[in-house]
């Protein structure tokens, strides 16, 4: 197909696309009943699904997932011959934690200083409106098939998508999938993810008295289970902050591109004079290494809080694996080093969460050729290959096919944190380069 004024056709549906990107944030769709009504996930699918429909996209409906998610699903058959390429991204966002921690309201778009804030503006709703961005500049004139799956309940790792994946593999065979929950290493700097690490969580619960006890009166010999919890965890590290598992291989090295520490300072909001944890390069220590992380701890609030030793507390704690490493393997060494560190004799119990396996990708196809060419004609410079510390245990899932991460969600982005934003220029280059992989793909393949 003719890619004559496909820039020009992108610019002009940026207005649109914002306009969609307002409606979707507005919809709070995180995807766990004890924070937010279901309803809300359910209207964030039937919009989706909407969406993509008046895009072009043939039988598109909504799939109930074994975890009781929707994920919206639809097609557009191929040309004869040619190849079918699979979109993915998800509709469900992260709670927007504490309310008063954003600087305006969490579920309302806004822009300040050329950026979109909300909550899911990049991840993933930012890559969703990419897509239909992408495929509103194409049109009917497209040379290769497309089947497209948009998940509901990725942030909470509960695993719908990928059993219903296994259940209904046929639904999605492709050649190429275009995985559209990551990004650019900065805006401007066209990039694609080639490892993921993998993860694995668990929830600790240390008990030491069968009831609070007054600390006045037992404070001193009475074992307190949240002194117990803290020096459990406190073991997951050693001296210079690193992550340290029994068992666990933590020495791993990158070499690809690296990450700049000063950037990574910047990119992260690192405190003046606070040093990074770890040792090695940034690049080792966030996609060649595990990296341990305490998500919550149930204990008293400090307002509120009485003059008792706790006889319980828990944590739940995350663990990322680099590839080459088992996550199933990684929980079992975790669970293993948690009852071991135990003092005092303090019980211990571990509930597992789940795991989700790492992931490297085969870089060497005509898609990776493709989408190679797109970003250097898009951005005017050479694709770059970065590592990512996240998990996308779906990418393990999906028939075998040449898998691509990318998307609109670079470092200033803070997704997963207070003022999440997206830089719309991004959403622009991007759904152009998704364009032009998906009007060049099919000739790749025949060369």
């Amino acid at each position: 197909m003719s890619e004559h004024g496909l820039a020009d056709r992108i610019a002009a549906l940026m207005p649109r696309a914002k306009a969609d990107l307002t409606e979707l944030v507005s919809i709070p769709s995180v995807a766990d009943p004890r924070q937010y009504p279901p309803e809300e996930c359910r209207k964030a699918a039937q919009w989706v699904a909407a969406a993509f429909t008046e895009a072009g996209l043939h039988d598109v409906h909504l799939a109930e997932t074994p975890d009781g998610s929707a994920a919206v699903l639809g097609h557009r058959p191929p040309p004869p011959g040619a190849p079918t390429v699979l979109l993915y991204c998800h509709y469900d966002v992260q709670p927007p934690l504490d309310d008063a921690a954003w600087t305006s309201p969490p579920f309302t778009l806004t822009e300040r200083d050329g950026r979109w804030y909300g909550r899911g503006t990049a991840d993933c709703k930012g890559n969703i409106v990419m897509h239909l961005t992408a495929l509103r500049a194409l049109g009917d004139d497209l040379p290769v098939g497309l089947r497209f799956v948009a998940e509901g309940s990725e942030e909470q790792g509960t695993g719908g998508m990928e059993a219903y994946v296994e259940q209904h593999r046929e639904q999605f065979l492709a050649d190429a999938l275009l995985i559209c929950d990551t990004g650019n290493a900065a805006v401007g700097q066209p990039t694609v993810t080639t490892s993921l690490r993998g993860l694995a969580g668990l929830v600790v619960t240390v008990s030491t008295l069968r009831g609070e006890v007054h600390s006045g009166m037992f404070g001193g010999p009475a074992p307190d289970a949240l002194a117990a919890l803290v020096q459990i965890l406190a073991t997951l590290r050693a001296p210079d902050g690193g992550t340290r598992i029994d068992g666990l291989d933590a020495t791993g090295t990158w070499s690809g591109v690296p990450y700049d520490e000063e950037r990574f300072r910047r990119d992260a909001d690192v405190l003046d004079g606070v040093s990074l944890t770890g040792s090695g390069t940034v690049a080792d220590r966030l996609w060649a290494r595990p990296a341990v992380t305490v998500l919550g701890i149930d204990c008293p609030p400090v307002v509120g809080s009485s003059a008792a030793v706790q006889g319980t507390a828990r944590a739940r704690v995350s663990l990322r694996v680099p590839p080459g490493t088992d996550p199933d393997a990684a929980l079992r060494a975790l669970t293993a080093h948690l009852e071991k560190a135990a003092p005092w004799g303090a019980h211990v119990s571990v509930e597992p969460e789940g795991t989700g396996a790492p992931f490297r990708a085969a870089t060497d196809g005509p898609a990776y050729a493709t989408l190679g060419r797109a970003m250097a004609d898009v951005y005017g410079k050479p694709m770059a290959a970065l590592g990512q510390g996240g998990s996308i245990p779906l990418c393990n899932a999906f028939p075998r096919a040449e898998i691509i991460l990318m998307g609109v969600e670079e470092p200033q982005c803070l997704i997963h944190a207070p003022d999440e934003s997206v830089d719309p220029t991004e959403i622009q280059h991007m759904a152009h380069v998704e364009a032009l992989f998906l009007s060049r793909y099919a000739a790749a393949r025949r060369h």
